[in-house]
């Protein structure tokens, strides 16, 4: 085994996907979620897809005693992915507090806890909405630091700026800030993929919902921006690829291969794709029709955003390689999979 590796928010979407992948690069995986948006289900999809069934806590991060707990009885954590943090532009705006206790307080717990116990370095997970409204697309690692849009977005900015201040205080750590795009897909075995309790926050799963008759309609927000069709523009990137990415950013950090403690890589495809234009590429993937309407523009919502993802290309050794229409239709044969199992 290469090390063993705490996976906060495992059960969580990207989050399972890149404990698959962990596992595969041969990283023994301990997983710490409390199941506010997963299900304990996903380690049997995990398991059948690996032959492994990672080590799995049901736990709050933010709850100190708990994570203390977790590193007393797991000796030798190498080191840390964080995914554990609420993740819904909408839902943020309506609930900042819950944002601002769960994404921060875990992030305080963990950094706490790692000199404690000989945890070298921490890969976290955040976004591009630290960049705002960008001056200019594509968005590489110099572009400003913009006022977030959404608690959602502050609570990555503060985050990072978080790590950035413990690093600099002299603490012996690494970190390696992965700012992702907009992560779709399932991993293509179908054994895994984004399912969220509840009505869905995200994009895909209410498409995919919608088109498999459960929601009735999928609502676009807004088609008056200034964009080639008016719908908002992102970089939507495969989920299996973008998992691949945190077993290259954690070799980075165990195995030395950089002198520098804080790291920040941009982690997108390079293409902006309307919500209009994705839409279309779903249908023509899949063949099936996704009823939709146009309505008012969402709170929060950035105009338009996409990755220059080089510095991710030539200094991590990393690339997105799958297509939207493979993307597309990994997302769908997810969906088919949970109406086989009577889930959705």
């Amino acid at each position: 085994m290469k090390g063993k590796i705490l996976v906060t928010g495992g059960t969580g979407y990207i989050g399972s996907h890149t404990v698959v992948e962990l596992q595969a690069a041969g990283y023994e995986v301990v997983i710490i979620d409390n199941l506010s948006n997963s299900n304990k289900e996903v380690l049997d999809g995990i398991e059948k897809i690996s032959g492994i069934r990672p080590v799995f806590v049901e736990a709050d991060c933010t709850d100190m005693a708990a994570l203390t707990k977790l590193f007393d009885e797991n000796p030798g954590i190498n080191g840390i992915i964080n995914f554990a943090a609420s993740k819904a532009v909408g839902e943020s705006v309506q609930k900042p507090l819950l944002y601002y206790r769960n994404n921060l307080v875990t992030l305080v717990n963990l950094l706490e806890l790692m000199p404690k116990y000989g945890t070298k370095g921490i890969v976290f997970s955040s976004s591009c909405t630290v960049y705002g409204e960008p001056d200019v697309n594509p968005v590489d690692e110099t572009a400003p630091i913009k006022k977030a849009t959404s608690p959602y977005g502050n609570t990555k900015q503060i985050s990072e700026e978080i790590i950035s201040d413990y690093i600099t205080s002299g603490a012996p750590i690494k970190s390696i800030l992965l700012r992702y795009f907009n992560p779709v897909g399932a991993h293509p075995s179908a054994e895994i993929g984004e399912l969220p309790n509840g009505v869905p926050q995200n994009l895909i799963p209410f498409l995919t919902q919608t088109a498999i008759g459960i929601r009735k309609e999928l609502s676009v927000f807004g088609n008056d921006y200034n964009t080639p069709d008016g719908s908002c523009i992102r970089d939507f990137i495969n989920v299996v690829d973008l998992a691949k990415a945190h077993v290259k950013a954690l070799e980075r950090m165990l195995e030395d291969k950089s002198d520098e403690k804080l790291e920040v890589f941009n982690l997108g495809t390079g293409v902006g794709l309307s919500v209009l234009e994705l839409i279309n590429a779903f249908e023509t993937a899949t063949g099936v029709k996704v009823p939709h309407k146009i309505v008012g523009r969402r709170e929060g919502d950035i105009e338009k955003v996409w990755a220059n993802p080089d510095r991710a290309n030539n200094v991590l050794g990393w690339k997105a390689t799958t297509s939207i229409e493979d993307t597309m239709r990994s997302a769908w044969n997810w969906q088919l999979r949970l109406r086989e199992r009577g889930i959705m």
